[in-house]
């Protein structure tokens, strides 16, 4: 798949361009125990137009990232779609709403954001929502419980690329947080993402490297009921 190597924008905040329209953007979350953990996002432009999904963790990425997007791709962020609720999704949303940016989330999501005091997304949707940077289309959309009971993921059909956020693993990963996770429903969803997005070319994972397809299959695999633990 095109990739056209890492760059970073600040020490922090890296970008990788994985197709024509499609940035994924890289930022670090404090995890404790875990030391400083590298997050995935993605950025869709066309036409002086761009959608983000997920939210750097800290403020100050968040802001390098938005700077990043108005001055060296020369975008109007129309909209921030966090993936899921934990921080490494939206742990620097009001820093987007401050600037006047809209977030549009999965319904449970701002359920969820709210029962944990987080930033509460502004506008949800109920399984399905369609947004559009310039001409290009994305789906974000909700199969089933996995990483979290509200992870959803964005598909970008023109560039056949997958944003799977925490939902799909990086190659060789391990099952990692699970402290929010539907274990036993994990591989059934990933197998809804692979019947709903067949064409899908260029898998964004939540953490670690971009893929292909095989993405879905290793992730399936790690949560099949006989997989062991």
């Amino acid at each position: 798949f095109c990739c056209s190597g890492i760059m970073a924008i600040a020490q922090s905040v890296r970008m990788e361009k994985v197709a024509p329209n499609v940035y994924r953007h890289i930022s670090y979350l404090d995890a404790g125990n875990f030391g400083k953990v590298a997050c995935n996002g993605m950025v869709v432009f066309h036409r002086g137009e761009a959608v983000i999904f997920d939210t750097p963790a800290e403020e100050t990425d968040a802001l390098l990232l938005i700077t990043w997007i108005q001055d060296s791709l020369n975008c109007r962020i129309k909209a921030v779609v966090p993936m899921h609720f934990h921080a490494d999704c939206l742990g620097s949303l009001a820093t987007f709403h401050r600037l006047g940016i809209p977030s549009y989330a999965f319904e449970r999501t701002i359920q969820l954001a709210k029962e944990n005091k987080a930033e509460v997304p502004q506008n949800s949707f109920i399984s399905q929502k369609k947004l559009k940077a310039g001409r290009e289309k994305i789906i974000v959309s909700f199969e089933g419980e996995g990483h979290t009971k509200d992870n959803v993921v964005a598909y970008v059909p023109a560039e056949k690329v997958l944003f799977g956020g925490c939902l799909v693993k990086e190659m060789n990963a391990t099952k990692g947080n699970l402290a929010d996770a539907n274990t036993s429903a994990w591989s059934q969803t990933i197998e809804k993402v692979q019947k709903k997005y067949p064409k899908t070319a260029i898998i964004i994972p939540g953490h670690g490297a971009t893929g292909d397809q095989r993405l879905l299959e290793y992730t399936q695999n790690l949560f099949k009921p006989d997989a062991g633990s």
